[in-house]
């Protein structure tokens, strides 16, 4: 896959150069006639909606062959060892939408005369050609990298009042785009912490730009209450509409720019891992800016992956899955398998439909399946209706440690959510931080705000393993699923 990498904006003067270099080419072969990328270790990448969503479907099962990538065999393959970043190469950025990459400047329409030549010449005159001498920061940036671009378009700051780069300017600054469901930014958490208490004294400050995948992580009370949860002190900007994101020309969640005392971006890490290699960059810029950092602290290890994973002959990891129709027909179109393949799924897309899950032994692996009567939505997939007895449900046969879930309600009022494992309710054992036990041994999850929850914790890697929810309210809504193969944690 390919990473955008941060570039100064393209200058007329060249554009124009260009414009007259073609010329004088195309009218030389005229007149002679014919013969004369970047390492995302665990990152979420964006991926564009489609423009459109067709009348028609095909049959999900009839989509081409999934690609090698969607099953990992080793966890330096990309994606990433619990392959939470993304089960298939993302498809194109094509769409204006927020998250979509910028559209590329036009290519000038071909020619194929001498006439049409001169007219294309004519209606771009060239001011100037001579290059404008450079300024001292941009011999800099051209020296030591791009200078970093300013919070722009932010709606709400959290912990702090508005900054610039501007007054910053002699602190070491670490931009971290990160979004509050995101459980590869959730796993970096405790290294930020860390990276806070041990170097703002010295003049580190972190500036947490919040960008949202969701809808529901526009809203503030929600990002203020993870960053209470989360226990995030330093200063979180809210960049709801993807301006900062764009100046940044980011792509990734979770994303560290490391800029220097002078407002140079002189480091660059995209998703989870190599903190040991993060936090040496962050001294050697405090150094430079005149800490003393004579205390020689002890550099942080990655997370560990789970020993019973490493040694599974050919161990599978289920890659992050989504429920909503907009990720669904975008990778349909693209090519590739989508996470759901029931066909009355896309039948009732904006609208509610009955679907039919297969019998346990006849779920194809990595694939949600919906049973009962459901609402498909862009985002997310809601239960349709009330319910008494759990005779609606949503299951998946899944490989990984831990699975997390995206869930929110539709009305904002409490729902529980019964989980089941392989026909059984869960135990001490196997339950994720967030499941809660019934007096009968009922395992369930009381769904509460929308975030991310922890379902399932097992004491090592499993393979093919049947995970069951199901809710009488219809207030029940998947989001998404991630799915982990480390030691500890989500």
């Amino acid at each position: 896959m390919t990473v955008s990498h941060r570039t100064l904006p393209a200058v007329t003067s060249w554009r124009n150069l260009w414009i007259v270099v073609s010329a004088a080419l195309l009218l030389l072969a005229l007149a002679c006639g014919p013969g004369a990328q970047t390492e995302t270790d665990n990152a979420r990448p964006v991926v564009s909606p489609t423009s459109a969503l067709s009348a028609s479907v095909a049959e999900p099962t009839a989509a081409p062959a999934e690609p090698a990538a969607e099953t990992l065999s080793t966890p330096d393959k990309e994606p990433s060892a619990d392959n939470s970043a993304v089960d298939n190469p993302a498809p194109p950025l094509a769409e204006a939408e927020p998250t979509a990459a910028p559209e590329a400047e036009p290519v000038p329409t071909p020619v194929t005369t001498v006439q049409e030549l001169a007219a294309v010449v004519e209606a771009n005159p060239v001011a100037n050609t001579e290059e404008p001498e450079p300024t001292a920061a941009v011999e800099r940036e051209r020296a030591e990298g791009p200078l970093a671009a300013d919070p722009v378009g932010i709606q709400t700051w959290i912990n702090s009042d508005p900054l610039t780069l501007e007054q910053l300017r002699g602190k070491v600054v670490l931009v971290d785009f990160w979004t509050y469901t995101c459980v590869n930014c959730i796993r970096t958490f405790p290294y930020l912490k860390l990276w806070h208490s041990r170097y703002a004294d010295d003049g580190l400050v972190i500036l947490g730009i919040h960008t949202p995948e969701f809808e529901f992580e526009k809203d503030y009370t929600n990002v203020l209450q993870a960053t209470r949860d989360y226990g995030i002190a330093w200063p979180v900007a809210q960049d709801n509409d993807f301006e900062t994101w764009e100046a940044y020309e980011n792509r990734y969640w979770p994303a560290k720019y490391l800029i220097d005392q002078d407002g140079v971006i002189r480091y660059t890490h995209f998703g989870e891992g190599k903190y040991a290699e993060t936090e040496h960059e962050i001294r050697q810029l405090l150094w430079e800016a005149g800490a003393d950092l004579s205390d020689d602290a002890e550099l942080p290890e990655d997370q560990k992956l789970d020993p019973s994973y490493l040694g599974a002959l050919g161990g599978e990891v289920t890659p992050e899955l989504y429920a909503g129709y907009h990720r669904n027909v975008n990778y349909i179109m693209s090519g590739y398998r989508p996470y759901v393949v029931q066909e009355a799924y896309y039948h009732a897309v904006d609208s509610v439909g009955v679907l039919a899950a297969p019998d346990e032994m006849e779920l194809e692996p990595h694939r949600i399946f919906f049973h009962g009567t459901w609402e498909v939505g862009s985002e997310h997939v809601r239960h349709g209706r009330l319910t008494n007895n759990y005779e609606d449900y949503l299951t998946l046969k899944y490989s990984a440690k831990s699975v997390n879930a995206v869930l929110t309600s539709n009305s904002g009022e409490p729902y529980q959510v019964r989980i089941t494992l392989d026909g059984e309710y869960l135990t001490e054992e196997n339950a994720g931080a967030d499941i809660r036990f019934g007096e009968d041994g009922e395992t369930y999850l009381l769904v509460e705000q929308p975030r991310l929850y922890e379902i399932i914790d097992s004491p090592g890697y499993t393979q093919g393993q049947v995970l069951r929810m199901s809710s009488n309210s219809n207030n029940f809504g998947l989001f998404a699923f991630t799915f982990g193969v480390y030691e500890a944690g989500p």
